[in-house]
């Protein structure tokens, strides 16, 4: 079964629908690239997916480990570059809440951000700088 479902809806928009959970989202162009930049564009999802990822897997890893990371903040920067027109950077800002992690608790925690299956999905060209604020 497949994923998703995806319309174009025109005016260089368009609307995914995940099939599972019937979820919708909608993209638009960016306006440096035509677009009206009303909603998340495809580059943003990706650099957002990057880290909705690493938060997961590091939420994984403290369930498993027994420390909280509810309310950990995460922060996006996508960096785009022309000729050819990509993603050339995306920076990572995690901020965590007071917890005093210890320093085990901070390894797992970067580990499993360096881990998670998007980082390893991103072209190795495409730099991924991410910061811990804890």
């Amino acid at each position: 079964m497949h994923t998703s479902e995806i319309i174009y809806l025109g005016n260089l928009r368009t609307q995914s629908k995940h099939i599972a959970s019937s979820d919708i989202i909608i993209t638009d162009a960016p306006t440096d690239n035509h677009g009206k930049g009303e909603a998340f564009s495809p580059t943003d999802l990706m650099s957002n997916a990057l880290g909705c990822c690493m938060i997961t897997i590091i939420g994984i890893a403290a369930n498993t480990h027994l420390f909280n990371i509810d309310g950990t903040k995460v922060k996006i920067t996508k960096i785009m570059q022309s000729n050819p027109r990509k993603v050339a950077e995306i920076k990572v800002d995690f901020e965590f809440p007071a917890n005093n992690y210890s320093e085990k608790q901070k390894a797992i925690i970067e580990s499993a951000a360096k881990t998670c299956p998007v980082a390893l999905s991103l072209h190795p060209d495409l730099v991924q700088t991410i910061s811990f604020k804890y």
